[in-house]
């Protein structure tokens, strides 16, 4: 450790015995990280065993175990209660760190929350990632609300820029002074809420290209499955945060873009839901009788039908390419080659 030491990262793990160690030795090597907190969410394998044995005598790792699942943003919102670092980080428990990740990070000033670029990594390639992620100029610019909840707004046949993905350094201070935690309803979209609700009071949030974050894309990824109820759920916290927080006209407009975009994909899950579990009937019997609900039916069963026909654009950050493939959430320049 050294007198820079001030990070608290945040690791909230469920049945994740086979990539923890990975996660939690990337953040043990950046001497800027004063804690490690691993919430061990109700695993039923190993998990928690896995990350004690990871203690590298520092007395930096702290690990937790729930009894019970209680949700990603439940186990972050214990570890920040637990926790004295004035910073915190987010690290999933299958990712990890590239060297020197959190130091480049706190060369930039200015900033209530700070992330860096990307990469997404095949699991199959993660053990050599370090030596093929490119080297990026940072680039560093604030960004705001509306641009913050459009970069979450997926567009059929374009790569998705979905930037709720971003892993930033957050300052307690500020999450302090605005009451802001995690909201514990939310299994699905817990990250892009707390930021959204940050940025609608005052956050300076600041991006920088620079890649020190591995995601590594797995095809059994707990973040990548939902219940359609999470949908829902998602869309109502929009509507929450309309309506109880002052916004701009432009502010507003784009919150109410983004909760029409997960609503339409909730109404699309809940008419499949019901015709696999009810039969068509009664499927249809639900879009008849809500209306404004036809439009995202008709559009999702068409677009699902089509979607062979049609040339993507440009493939999702997460669907890899060929063998040993990078992709990055934001494209660069890659000004210095490969690391």
């Amino acid at each position: 450790m050294t007198a820079a030491a001030n990070i608290c990262i945040i690791i909230a793990a469920k049945n994740a015995a086979d990539t923890i160690a990975r996660a939690i030795r990337s953040a043990l090597a950046e001497p800027e990280a004063a804690e490690i907190v691993v919430i061990d969410d109700g695993s039923t394998d190993g998990t928690a065993a896995a990350a004690r044995a990871c203690d590298d005598g520092t007395g930096r790792l702290n690990v937790v175990r729930f009894d019970e699942n209680r949700g990603p943003a439940a186990a972050r919102n214990h570890a920040i209660s637990i926790s004295q670092s004035p910073l915190l980080g987010v690290l999933d428990a299958d990712d990890f760190f590239l060297p020197g990740r959190l130091r480049q990070l706190l060369a930039h000033g200015d900033w209530d929350f700070i992330a860096d670029n990307i990469a997404f990594i095949d699991a199959a390639q993660a053990a050599s990632a370090h030596g093929r992620v490119d080297r990026f100029a940072p680039s560093p610019r604030l960004i705001d609300l509306v641009g913050f909840v459009e970069g979450n707004i997926s567009r059929r046949g374009v790569r998705r820029g979905e930037i709720g993905f971003l892993k930033p350094l957050m300052r307690r201070a500020f999450l302090d002074q605005h009451g802001l935690r995690y909201d514990e309803s939310l299994r699905l979209g817990e990250d892009y809420n707390l930021y959204t609700h940050a940025l609608a009071r005052g956050a300076r949030y600041k991006i920088i290209h620079s890649c020190g974050y591995a995601a590594v894309v797995r095809g059994n990824s707990l973040s990548g499955s939902h219940r359609t109820d999470d949908l829902k759920r998602l869309y109502e916290a929009d509507r929450a945060i309309l309506a109880e927080t002052p916004l701009n006209r432009e502010a507003e407009a784009a919150l109410w873009r983004h909760e029409r975009h997960i609503r339409d994909r909730y109404e699309l899950r809940h008419f499949l839901d019901l015709k696999n579990e009810q039969g068509f009937g009664s499927a249809l019997g639900y879009a008849l009788t809500h209306p404004a609900a036809l439009p995202a039916i008709i559009g999702g069963i068409f677009a699902d039908k089509t979607e062979r026909f049609r040339r993507p654009r440009s493939p999702a950050p997460f669907a890899l390419g060929g063998k040993g493939d990078v992709r990055y959430l934001f494209e660069a320049f890659a000004s210095d080659g490969p690391k």
